[in-house]
C-alpha cells in the first residue's frame, strides 16, 4: 500500500541493509519462521500468499547516504536468485539512485528559488491616491524552473505612483536572486525621482556591471545575460502617465468604455546588452480617470506554436470589461491562458487610474523676490484653514519659508508653490534651475546652510526631482487625525 508505514524488526534483512548500506541476498526465503516474520505476521502472510520464495534487498545510495531500499522478489520463476542477479540489481538501483538524487536536488533548488522569489516580490501592493492596483504571479512549470519576473508599485512624491514590471533572462535560483537585485535597484533609482527613460539608462548600467563582475570570475557561472523592464509614472493631478520600456512587451490601456489600445511606445533595447549608445525614449499619455493600465510579462501572451499577437488579443478580450473589479479582471486573464503549463513565469499588474479633484490641489505663481516669502506663508496658511488642517499651519509656514527662500536665493526665474492634500499633505516649490539642492553641514557661526536640514527635521519625508523646465523641491506632512483637526 502506498505511503504505508513499515516498522522492520531489528534483526530483519531490511534493517541490516539500511544500517550497513550493503545488499542482502536470501536465495530461499523462509516466510514461516524467524524473528522478523513473527514481528509482522500480517505482512508475512501477504508475502506467503504472493508466492515469493527468493528475495534481494538493495539499498538506494547517493552521496554516501541511503535514501531507501529496493526489494526484488521472485515468485513465478522457481529458480532462486543468484549472485549474478544481485549484481544486475545493484547496477539498476545505482542508476535509479542517480536519477532520484538529481530529482531531489532539482526539487530542493526549485523550492529555494520559489521561496526566494516570493520573499523578494511585494507581498502587498498599494497605489495610494493615484491608482487602484491588483496583481497575479504564476511561476513557470517544473520543466523550465522558476524565472526572474518581478513587479512593483512605488509611491512617489506629489501623490504620483511608479508601476514597474521586469523579467530576467533565464530560470532557477540565479534568476530569482538577480531579480531581487534589480528590483532593489529600481526602488533606489525611483527614490531619486528620475524620469522613466533616465531610470532605465541607469538600470542598464547596473545590469552591465553585474555581467562584468561575473565575467571576471572564471569559476562562477554568469548569473544574468539580460533583462527587460517597463517603467511607468502616473500623476493623478495632471492625469498623465509617462512610460519607457527596455525590450519589454508594451502595456495595454483599457478605457472606461472597454476599448483596448496598445500605446505607440518605442521598444528600447533589453538591459545588459551593452547598447548604451541607443537611448531609451519616454512617451507621455493622458489617461482619463477610470482607465486600466495593464503591465505584464511575456509569459502571459507568448506560448508554444502561437503568435504573440494572438496572446495580446486574448489578453485584451479578457480585460475589456467596463466597470469590472480588478481582481476579477486578473482572474479572467489567468483563465484565458493556454491549458498547458506555462514555460515562463506569468506576471500581471493592473492599475485603474484615479484623479485628484481640483479642490485638493492649490498652486500659486510667485515673483522671484524676497518679499514673496511672507505672501507665500499667508497663502499656504489660508489654504490649510480652508481644508480644515489648522494643526499643520505653523509647521507648513516654516516649510514654505525655507523652500521659497532657497528657490529665490539659489534658483532662477518664476517660482510656483503648490499644496496637494491626499493621503498626506505635500508642499512643493518649483523653479527653473536645474541644480539639485543638497544638505550642507554649516559651522556653529555660519549664518546660512541650515534650510534643508530644517526641512528634513520638520517633514515626514522630503526630496527633489527634475522636471522639464527645472526642478521641484518637496516635503510631506502627515494629516492630523479627525479629532485633532477639529
Amino acid at each position: 500500500m502506498r505511503e504505508e508505514v513499515v516498522h522492520p524488526h531489528p534483526d530483519s534483512p531490511f534493517t541490516a541493509a539500511l544500517r550497513t548500506g550493503r545488499s542482502y541476498l536470501e536465495p530461499m526465503l523462509d516466510t514461516h519462521s524467524g524473528p522478523w516474520v513473527d514481528h509482522d505476521a500480517v505482512r508475512a502472510r501477504k508475502v506467503r500468499d504472493s508466492g515469493v520464495h527468493s528475495l534481494m534487498v538493495v539499498p538506494i545510495r547517493a552521496r554516501r547516504c541511503v535514501l531507501g531500499l529496493a526489494l526484488f522478489g521472485r515468485s513465478t520463476e522457481q529458480t532462486p536468485f543468484q549472485d549474478d542477479d544481485l549484481l544486475l540489481a545493484e547496477e539498476l538501483v545505482t542508476r535509479a539512485a542517480l536519477c532520484l538524487d538529481n530529482a531531489l536536488q532539482y526539487a530542493r533548488e526549485r523550492t529555494a528559488a520559489l521561496t526566494l522569489q516570493r520573499d523578494l516580490l511585494p507581498h502587498r501592493v498599494e497605489g495610494g491616491a493615484a491608482v487602484e492596483v491588483a496583481s497575479r504571479y504564476v511561476p513557470a512549470d517544473m520543466d523550465h524552473g522558476v524565472g526572474g519576473d518581478w513587479f512593483d508599485v512605488i509611491e512617489l512624491s506629489g501623490a504620483r505612483v511608479a508601476l514597474v514590471v521586469g523579467d530576467v533572462v533565464g530560470h532557477g535560483i540565479n534568476a530569482a536572486a538577480t531579480m531581487g537585485r534589480l528590483r532593489t535597484a529600481v526602488r533606489t533609482l525611483a527614490d531619486l525621482d528620475l524620469p522613466p527613460d533616465e531610470l532605465l539608462t541607469h538600470l542598464d548600467d547596473t545590469v552591465r556591471r553585474l555581467n562584468d563582475e561575473d565575467a571576471d570570475d572564471p569559476d562562477r557561472v554568469p548569473a544574468i545575460v539580460g533583462a527587460t523592464c517597463l517603467y511607468a509614472v502616473y500623476d493623478p493631478v495632471s492625469r498623465r502617465c509617462t512610460l519607457a520600456r527596455a525590450g519589454h512587451p508594451p502595456p495595454l490601456v483599457v478605457d472606461s468604455q472597454g476599448a483596448v489600445t496598445v500605446p505607440d511606445l518605442p521598444a528600447g533595447a533589453p538591459l545588459g546588452l551593452g547598447l548604451g549608445l541607443v537611448p531609451f525614449e519616454s512617451v507621455e499619455l493622458e489617461l482619463p480617470e477610470g482607465s486600466v493600465l495593464a503591465l505584464y510579462s511575456d509569459g502571459l501572451v507568448e506560448s508554444r506554436g502561437e503568435d504573440i499577437d494572438v496572446g495580446l488579443r486574448r489578453l485584451g478580450a479578457a480585460l475589456a470589461r467596463p466597470g469590472a473589479a480588478l481582481e476579477d479582471l486578473c482572474s479572467r486573464a489567468m483563465e484565458a491562458l493556454s491549458a498547458q503549463a506555462p514555460a515562463d513565469d506569468v506576471t500581471l499588474l493592473l492599475a485603474r487610474t484615479r484623479a485628484l479633484p481640483p479642490a485638493q490641489v492649490a498652486s500659486w505663481d510667485l515673483p522671484d523676490e524676497l518679499v514673496t516669502v511672507p505672501m507665500a506663508r499667508r497663502l499656504a496658511a489660508c489654504q490649510l484653514h480652508e481644508w480644515g488642517l489648522e494643526p499643520l499651519v505653523a509647521v507648513v509656514e516654516s516649510l514654505v519659508s525655507e523652500l521659497v527662500t532657497n528657490a529665490i536665493r539659489h534658483g532662477d526665474g518664476p517660482i510656483r508653490l503648490r499644496l496637494i492634500r491626499h493621503r498626506v499633505l505635500t508642499c512643493e516649490v518649483s523653479d527653473t534651475s536645474t541644480g539639485r539642492p543638497r544638505t550642507r553641514h554649516p559651522g556653529d557661526l555660519d549664518e546660512h546652510g541650515r534650510g534643508l536640514h530644517l526641512v528634513g527635521r520638520l517633514s515626514r519625508r522630503c526630496g527633489s526631482r527634475s522636471v522639464t523646465d527645472g526642478k521641484v523641491v518637496w516635503a510631506e506632512q502627515d494629516l492630523p487625525s479627525p479629532a485633532g483637526a477639529r
